[in-house]
């Protein structure tokens, strides 16, 4: 049995709440490191820093959308400013390019006049002798042959247009688009069939006359044309239409219709007259007969 306990003896004796006492510490705060407590202080001194850092943050991301929106009206603003500046440079383009036409076409029709004028006179001064009348029937058959004059007559005239949509069916631009191969390969067999003289838009065709395409205008002899694109050719015009339907340029133009929409038609007409075509820039020449001379 232990010995009763004597009154000042304090050995082996334990508080009744002693269990309790961890809890009281906790809730003391005599538990906490003493690092988490001088941290606590210092952030308690300087203002939460922590806080602050945060706030600064959240504000920078704030700033920077601020700035990417601005960047963005502005480009949406000088895209939209500069349409209308560049639809304006094309109609004046577009402008000047109609302008310089017209003043070209006065230009072509003052030198046919000129040339009827200087023909007249050529003739009555040939028709004064024998030789000169013989003179001038060779120079008819030279004008003829290099499209120096102008003819008329009999013709058959090939149309050739840009396909149209049609119930609503969207075409690609490209495949109902006439080319210049087109109005080549056309061209070329009229002349196999027998056509005595060739003309686009009134533009007559010559030996030397180039069709080909400039961004999307088609040049003849560097003159630019708008379809529809009507080809008439001189001649007897039975053989040329027979001729003409039989041949591979033909049948390419009829595809060209069925499947893309292309406008192919041939219409006679018993008077076509088509002008001279422009002068032609003379390099060499020789005497008809001559050979060529070696030193």
């Amino acid at each position: 049995m232990s010995e009763p306990r004597r009154d000042g003896d304090t050995r082996g004796w334990r508080r009744p709440d002693a269990s309790m006492s961890l809890l009281s510490d906790l809730f003391a705060g005599k538990l906490l490191d003493p690092g988490y407590t001088e941290a606590a202080a210092r952030r308690a001194a300087a203002g939460q820093p922590g806080a602050r850092r945060g706030r600064f943050r959240h504000g920078g991301v704030l700033l920077v959308l601020i700035v990417v929106g601005l960047l963005i009206a502005v480009a949406v603003a000088e895209v939209r400013r500069s349409e209308p500046v560049a639809q304006q440079q094309r109609s004046r383009l577009i402008g000047e390019i109609r302008t310089r036409t017209a003043e070209s076409d006065e230009l072509q029709r003052r030198l046919d006049r000129l040339r009827a004028q200087t023909e007249r006179q050529r003739v009555a001064a040939l028709a004064r002798s024998e030789a000169g009348r013989q003179a001038r029937a060779d120079l008819a058959a030279a004008d003829a042959a290099a499209a120096a004059a102008p003819v008329e007559g009999a013709a058959l005239v090939v149309t050739l247009a840009d396909a149209e949509p049609a119930d609503g069916e969207r075409r690609r631009a490209d495949d109902g688009r006439v080319y210049d191969q087109d109005l080549q390969v056309l061209v070329n067999a009229l002349w196999a069939a027998g056509a005595r003289a060739i003309g686009i838009n009134g533009q007559r065709m010559t030996p030397t006359t180039a069709i080909r395409t400039a961004g999307e205008a088609i040049l003849v002899d560097y003159r630019p044309l708008s379809g529809p694109y009507e080809v008439t050719a001189l001649g007897d015009r039975d053989r040329l239409e027979d001729v003409l339907r039989a041949s591979a340029a033909g049948r390419r133009l009829q595809a060209l219709e069925d499947r893309f929409g292309i406008r192919y038609e041939t219409r006679r007409t018993g008077r076509a007259r088509l002008p001279a075509a422009g002068v032609l820039q003379l390099r060499h020449a020789r005497a008809q007969g001559e050979g060529t001379r070696r030193p």
